[in-house]
């Protein structure tokens, strides 16, 4: 199998799977008071080092507070942000949907949204967002890079004007963390996972800046500073920790192989459009689209290659993705394209033979049509 799916989830780091493998046995819970939890809770605190220094935050300008992922902290940071006077949220046509379905969520319960357009290479329109971001904007929410068209937003211009107005910035930074540097200058709330720095899944976090005074989300037991009760998993936090430090240390090799692999793909799908802007992106992801071509038949041809038609959480809808119709894209042209993504351990050998089969494939549909 060919693994080309890196925005869905990123393989198992061995690094991180060594370090996770003897809290197996380690069965201690981090919260109590005897040796064992003390242990566990010292690798605990480790982790979370390691993560915020992962981010850019070895001064500790903010909290790390782990969650069980990217969703309960969009979830977290969006129904927070509504807890005071303010009643306003704005974000972008193109965010995933755990953040767009918590924000439709809570409008329905008398919560202001306004969704921001994007320009047709996938950028936020500047000029909406001005207009739309004011005085009783409590919440911008936006993603720093774009998990189904790998574009990076202006994230830095987003939180001047919404720091203007009084409004704090949330920014789902999944798909950049350990790839690109984080703006958490200036941002108020960030979001990031494990599974996709090559770390286990079933664990993420929600980074919150010092000064915010922010509800709980979950209650019972107190944990994390009386903000999220529960009992941690030190084998899922060591994972983590691991995962992010290696990606921190192998940033700039990383880097340039994805580099190498992306000017490989351009080589090597000419007969594709690229979807999104071609020079404001990461470049580890490729969505591409081909006039006539049916992704979802060429997905299901192909079954030693792993690849996707967009977001792995709205892949089984049947509906075409919201991004490339966010885009301007007719729903023929969304549902011609097909997203490419890749990373460490993918090899130029995988790409080049990926790339045969998924042309081949591609142009007896178009043939055969």
């Amino acid at each position: 199998m060919i693994y080309l799916d890196y925005q869905a989830t990123t393989p198992l780091a061995p690094e991180a799977r060594e370090a996770m493998l003897p809290w197996l046995d380690k069965f201690g819970n981090p919260h109590s008071p005897h040796r064992l939890g003390r242990e566990a809770s010292a690798a605990i605190e480790i982790a979370t080092a390691q993560v915020a220094s992962a981010m850019g935050d070895s001064e500790g300008q903010g909290r790390l507070i782990l969650t069980s992922g990217t969703t309960e902290a969009a979830n977290w940071a969006l129904q927070g942000a509504v807890a005071g006077a303010r009643r306003k949220i704005v974000t972008i046509a193109t965010e995933h949907a755990c953040v767009l379905d918590t924000a439709e969520w809570l409008a329905r319960r008398n919560v202001e949204l306004v969704i921001l357009p994007v320009l047709a290479n996938g950028l936020v329109d500047l000029d909406a967002a001005a207009r739309a971001i004011d005085g009783q904007t409590a919440l911008v929410a936006a993603m720093l890079v774009n998990n189904e068209i790998g574009v990076i937003q202006p994230i830095a211009e987003l939180a001047q004007l919404a720091h203007q107005t009084g409004a704090l910035l949330f920014c789902d930074a999944v798909q950049g963390f350990g790839r690109i540097d984080l703006p958490l200058g200036a941002c108020d709330l960030v979001a990031i996972s494990a599974h996709k720095i090559h770390g286990p899944k079933g664990i993420g976090a929600l980074w919150l800046r010092d000064r915010l005074d922010w509800p709980a989300m979950i209650h019972g037991g107190g944990q994390q500073q009386g903000l999220r009760s529960g009992t941690l998993s030190p084998m899922l936090a060591v994972g983590f920790g691991a995962a992010a430090a290696l990606a921190d240390q192998r940033r700039e090799n990383d880097g340039l192989h994805i580099s190498s692999l992306s000017d490989l793909s351009d080589n090597l799908f000419k007969d594709w459009a690229l979807n999104g802007d071609p020079v404001r992106r990461y470049g580890g992801n490729r969505n591409l689209r081909r006039d006539g071509v049916d992704s979802s038949r060429l997905i299901s041809e192909l079954r030693d290659i792993a690849f996707s038609a967009g977001s792995a959480c709205a892949s089984g809808s049947g509906r075409p993705s919201h991004v490339l119709r966010a885009l301007g894209l007719s729903e023929p042209q969304a549902r011609s394209s097909i997203r490419l993504g890749f990373g460490r351990y993918t090899t130029h050998e995988e790409l080049r033979e990926a790339a045969a089969l998924i042309n081949q494939a591609a142009t007896r549909q178009l043939e055969w049509a």
